[in-house]
């Protein structure tokens, strides 16, 4: 049973083709998957590329599943539609489409042979996902505010630049942000950097920058920035004891799985605020930093799937280890 697995972000595709005994015979790297912004089918036109070269490594035309976790699936009506956009390529006759956060809980769980869990993913937005070994799983749509999220890497930096442009102009309180933010961008003001955003001297690409200063400057004790810092652990462990909650798991010893490049950052203000708060909402809560690469978690997700053998699982994770 060949396993076709897609780990699908907005900035970079892996793909891997695992052959029956567990062995990883095709490989490839492509670019991000945007649907919202290129539309399904040149989306789906990415994956094409990457695909074409593992199965081309693999000596295959075709496989027998397809285990595919993509960026941008948030809605089971979006996962629907993708799974219809993949299945129309022919790549297999079984086709399973997650949300690509599905991909670094199954990466993050060291059970195999029942894995559960809950993991909150903190990258450019904020997502979390849980599951349970017969297939009950608890998700958020994870759409912006819209859908209630609050943070993520890009959340976090308009939320540096609101509060430093207001500590300049005096309309709000004083923050060592209005120093900081600038002067990454070699600028000497608040004022400066929002004209080089706004005119577009500085990309709008770049803003991501901001969150690392955001942190830094929390890390020097300003309170303006510690306070964002804390409001994101207490976005994560509210996400993740719901999650827990929603599979009957709080009580349970079960893992806690943080991905994403915030979390694995590892902020020692941010990690040990989630670990604090979830040791006394959720006791037996097991924290994690997930390092493995999610495209093992869309690996597994589809031996889960096709019922592979223990020694499988054992050979694809030995594949992927450090």
């Amino acid at each position: 049973m060949t396993v076709l697995a897609v780990d699908a972000g907005n900035s970079k595709t892996d793909v891997a083709v695992v052959a029956a005994d567990g062995t990883i015979v095709g490989a490839a790297r492509g670019g991000g998957f945007q649907p919202p912004r290129v539309g399904v089918e040149a989306a789906v036109d990415v994956l094409a590329e990457a695909v074409g070269r593992a199965f081309a490594q693999a000596g295959v035309t075709s496989a027998a599943h397809v285990s595919a976790c993509l960026a941008n699936a948030d809605l089971p009506v979006e996962e629907r539609e993708l799974e219809a956009a993949l299945r129309a390529r022919g790549w297999a006759p079984s086709v399973d489409v997650r949300n690509d956060t599905f991909a670094v809980l199954r990466a993050g769980l060291l059970e195999d042979s029942e894995p559960r869990g809950v993991a909150v993913v903190c990258g450019a937005g904020v997502n979390c996902v849980g599951m349970l070994p017969d297939g009950r799983t608890a998700r958020f749509p994870a759409i912006g505010k819209i859908s209630g999220d609050w943070g993520g890497g890009g959340g976090l930096a308009e939320e540096a630049l609101w509060f430093a442009a207001r500590a300049e102009d005096g309309r709000g309180e004083p923050t060592a942000l209005m120093r900081t933010l600038p002067a990454h961008f070699g600028l000497t003001s608040m004022y400066a950097l929002i004209e080089a955003l706004h005119l577009g001297h500085v990309p709008a690409a770049r803003r991501h920058e901001c969150t690392p200063v955001l942190f830094a400057t929390a890390a020097d004790g300003d309170p303006v920035a510690r306070a964002l810092v804390d409001r994101m652990a207490d976005e994560v462990v509210a996400m993740s004891t719901v999650a827990l909650r929603r599979l009957d798991l709080l009580a349970e010893e079960v893992p806690v799985l943080l991905g994403g490049s915030v979390l694995a950052a590892r902020h020692a203000q941010l990690e040990s605020r989630i670990v604090e708060l979830l040791a006394a909402r959720a006791p037996k809560a097991v924290v994690r930093v997930v390092a493995e690469r999610p495209v093992l978690g869309a690996v597994l997700l589809g031996l889960d799937t096709v019922g592979a053998s223990p020694d499988v699982f054992a050979r694809v994770r030995g594949h992927y280890s450090p």
